[in-house]
């Protein structure tokens, strides 16, 4: 791994994970030697036996690997409208799959799994099984984190919020769309408690995967697509090259999955969503590589009126040109304290154009753009991670105030500039999120611009 190809450098996280795992499960030095004799093997035995007794007594797991991977209970989602969804695959015939460049040209025609959540009738919900966690989440956290993907087994246990092919909702004749694209080594299931408060607030919300740079992914004919790591680079600005490329790939398949939307939404199409979905108010919004995705889209197609990055890099054409569309950033304090080169204990988390690249793209904007710091998160705080191991991967927040702040910011983003709904958590900082602040130079709102000046 390549630690300056994302926004956050993974390793250091992995580092704490492994230092604070050390202490929760007492595992011993290398150097260490430990004999365990007579009296010291009964004791031994003797406690594992009382923690197993007494977790059964209370109701919990007696494994212990539980306490640091719980089963645990998603947020519910404050919206109106139960969360329909199903999954299609797209193959995109006019593209070549070269697997990010170690095949030549040829491998086959690019292909796009997707998962659709919809708004859908509260009624229908009452009477259905509610979807498990998938698979694919504990996939992308061991690859992510270097941990065996056995101890992620549990989250076929949690259930989430989602029910398998209910009823659209008669509630709008029609609703926005907003595609998600996730974090390199991710999946498309990464963020399940921000995609399912926007469906109940009205959105129709599209999750991507990006075959080879997202975690593993099934292809047609059962074929697996695993991540493929970058190659090595002797100079940071080819190792940037590599990511303008590789992030113009992922652009093509928002682009792409777009097209397809509209193909969809047609009349005679025969599809369920046919008429039903409001393509002149979509957006886009990603974590990471995700959030370079989405920027990179939004500046490359008019189709797509408004895109949040969640710490997401700069690569491709938005630094170079102004954004035309409403762009929201949020960045956490970790990596902001990253940013500073006079900081003693500074971790390279991020790539050395970041800071110009954001300043251009969002100082030349001809729209609104907002950026956010997120005191008390880290880079991977805007996933569900959290919930998945509160000892390992809360941090500084409770995983439940990590969802909310993420789920409030996003919600306001989208309702102003795609369904015109006016927030006061847009561009001023609020005393019911402390945690969150502006930075005044790279935010800029039309509307409270001409009411300051009146």
């Amino acid at each position: 791994m390549n630690p300056t190809s994302t926004l956050m450098l993974n390793a250091y996280s992995r580092k704490r994970l492994e230092i604070r795992y050390s202490r929760e499960s007492g595992r011993m030095n290398k150097n260490t030697k430990t004999v365990w004799l007579g009296g010291a093997a009964a004791a031994a035995m003797v406690a594992a036996a009382g923690y197993v007794y007494r977790s059964r007594r209370q109701g919990k797991s007696p494994n212990p690997l539980r306490r640091l991977f719980p089963v645990f209970a998603l947020p519910e989602p404050t919206g109106p409208y139960a969360i329909g969804t199903f999954e299609e695959h797209l193959v995109d015939g006019s593209r070549q799959e070269n697997r990010r460049g170690t095949l030549p040209e040829g491998d086959g025609p690019r292909e796009v799994p997707l998962t659709v959540w919809y708004p859908a009738d509260t009624s229908a919900a009452a009477a259905a099984q509610p979807e498990r966690y998938p698979a694919a989440l504990g996939e992308c956290l061991s690859l992510v984190f270097g941990l065996p993907r056995r101890w992620f087994g549990h989250l076929s246990r949690v259930s989430t919020h989602a029910f398998r092919r209910l009823p659209l909702s008669g509630g709008e004749s029609a609703y926005p769309v907003l595609l998600f694209s996730p974090g390199i080594r991710s999946t498309r299931f990464q963020s399940l408690t921000l995609v399912e408060e926007l469906v109940s607030r009205g959105y129709i919300v599209i999750g991507m995967d990006h075959p080879y740079t997202s975690a593993e992914v099934k292809l047609q004919g059962g074929r697996a697509a695993a991540y493929v790591h970058e190659p090595s680079f002797a100079h940071s600005s080819e190792l940037h090259a590599y990511n303008v490329g590789e992030i113009a790939v992922r652009a093509a398949d928002a682009r792409f999955v777009l097209d397809t939307l509209e193909r969809w939404n047609a009349a005679g199409s025969g599809h369920p969503l046919s008429g039903r979905l409001d393509l002149e108010r979509a957006g886009l919004l990603g974590h990471s590589y995700g959030g370079a995705t989405a920027v990179q889209a939004l500046a490359a197609d008019e189709r797509f009126a408004a895109a949040l990055s969640l710490e997401g890099g700069f690569w491709g054409e938005a630094p170079s040109g102004p954004l035309e569309r409403p762009f929201m950033y949020l960045l956490t304090g970790e990596t902001e304290r990253a940013l500073d080169p006079n900081d003693p204990k500074r971790e390279k988390v991020v790539y050395p154009e970041w800071t110009e690249e954001a300043e251009q793209a969002m100082g030349s904007s001809r729209s609104d753009t907002l950026f956010a710091v997120v005191e008390p998160f880290y880079h991977q705080s805007f996933t569900d991670v959290a919930y998945v191991s509160p000892r390992l991967f809360a941090h500084k927040a409770t995983p439940e105030r990590t969802s909310e702040i993420t789920r409030a910011y996003a919600v306001a983003f989208f309702d102003r500039y795609i369904k015109s709904i006016r927030s006061e958590l847009l561009g001023q900082d609020s005393e019911a999120f402390p945690e969150v602040r502006y930075d005044r130079k790279l935010t800029r709102i039309a509307d409270q611009e001409k009411e300051t000046r009146a």
